[in-house]
């Protein structure tokens, strides 16, 4: 299915959703797949439980790079998920390993799919959204390797609350001393204002995290109420070595705009700042979140869309004051444009994202090297009659890389 402008406007509001592994109730895959929109129900051999796992089966993929500057991806099929490794930038990868060894509805479609992330010391961490059989309801399951990726710890859920309620769209980020942070939109507050007969609009920003590679997590702890429901949260590390979120939040009970926070350290999250201001008043939820990223010299950059009457598209943000202050928004892209990525390496500033023209749908990107303050002409570096999936940055330390799964050329790994 081509993309197209009119998705994202006016999209149906989407209410969705621990559990130890045992708790975990199989079910058919196929079936499970085609009534909930995760991963897309595989034909011929991509449904072949005996065939070799390919990346080509799978609607997406995550990429990351080691310290070492090993490229790492991680996507799924069937319920399972692999992880391979490249040493030559995605020419040739390892053979697949896979991690869950019982197989799960692991999201992986769109704005919800799994993470991927290395410590200093090459330990794998990867975070995913585990669908359960009550409609939106979902777990935040996560897993480790310490061998570099030949084995994975079984699966377990972070979220310390174990109703069978929303606990979806996580986002992973990896502490500068290996800390893990483990951020999510989360029902429980929903539910239980809802029992007592009062309303409450959106979910809340819970998280947690681990300061022993991952053996023991801190409990849950509330971040922020009144979130939309469903779009993805972002998260980066301040060169303080704190934790940032950026979400779309729900601001005076109408207007759907984002919103950031910056934590005072692990354990205390700081003043929510109100990002962009563009007063979307929307009773709906876009499916579309920001994405942010923290440069090596401390710069945040942030990019979203908005449907606001008069602020419709993508817009750009940077602030080189810890997140407190962000300059005036920057429009960028066309009509259909939408799912922007931003990544920052030094004063150099990437930013890539999708188009669909009626016909072909596109992947643009704009450039800067003064840390944001001027850009490029925005140009074409990917496009295809075929389905796109949404584009990613990620760096080496050395260079930025798009990162894309094509329906038609399948994982691509292009240095910009």
């Amino acid at each position: 299915m081509k993309l197209s402008s009119s998705f994202l406007s006016l999209a149906l509001l989407t209410l969705a959703g621990c559990a130890t592994t045992d708790e975990v109730k199989p079910v058919d895959q196929a079936k499970h797949a085609a009534k909930h929109g995760h991963e897309t129900v595989k034909k011929g051999i991509c449904a072949n439980l005996k065939a070799t796992p390919s990346v080509a089966c799978s609607d997406t993929v995550t990429a990351t790079f080691s310290k070492k500057g090993i490229l790492w991806i991680a996507w799924v099929n069937n319920g399972f998920i692999y992880v391979q490794s490249s040493t030559d930038n995605g020419t040739s990868f390892t053979a697949p390993i896979q991690v869950n060894a019982i197989s799960e509805q692991v999201a992986a479609k769109a704005e919800s799919r799994p993470k991927i992330k290395l410590d200093n010391n090459d330990v794998i961490y990867l975070t995913w959204d585990l669908t359960l059989d009550k409609k939106r309801s979902t777990y935040v399951r996560f897993s480790r390797s310490t061998d570099n990726g030949q084995h994975f710890s079984n699966p377990v859920t972070v979220n310390d609350n174990l109703e069978i309620i929303r606990h979806r769209f996580n986002s992973l980020a990896i502490g500068k001393n290996d800390e893990i942070f483990i951020t999510w939109l989360d029902a429980r507050d929903t539910e239980n204002t809802k029992k007592s007969g009062q309303d409450f609009k959106g979910l809340s920003v819970y998280y947690t995290w681990s300061d022993d590679g991952g053996q023991h997590f801190h409990a849950n702890k509330h971040v922020a109420d009144h979130t939309c429901e469903c779009c993805r949260i972002d998260t980066a590390i301040a060169k303080d070595n704190s934790p940032v979120i950026a979400w779309r939040h729900i601001f005076d009970g109408k207007i759907r705009d984002h919103a950031l926070i910056k934590f005072k350290d692990w354990n205390t999250p700081g003043e929510m700042v109100h990002l962009g201001g563009e007063n979307w008043a929307i009773d709906a939820c876009p499916h579309h979140g920001p994405s942010l990223a923290i440069s090596d010299i401390d710069t945040y950059h942030a990019v979203w869309f908005s449907g606001a009457e008069n602020k419709k598209g993508l817009f750009y943000a940077a602030s080189t004051s810890s997140g407190a202050h962000f300059s005036e928004p920057l429009h960028f892209g066309n009509d259909g444009a939408s799912h922007p990525n931003v990544i920052g390496l030094g004063k150099q500033v990437a930013i890539v994202w999708q188009e669909f023209d009626g016909t072909q749908n596109s992947v643009q990107l704009m450039k800067s090297s003064d840390d944001g303050k001027t850009w490029s002409t925005p140009e074409v570096v990917m496009q295809s009659t075929e389905t796109l999936d949404e584009p990613f940055l990620i760096t080496d330390g050395q260079a930025i890389y798009l990162s894309i799964q094509s329906q038609k050329l399948g994982y691509q790994l292009k240095r910009l």
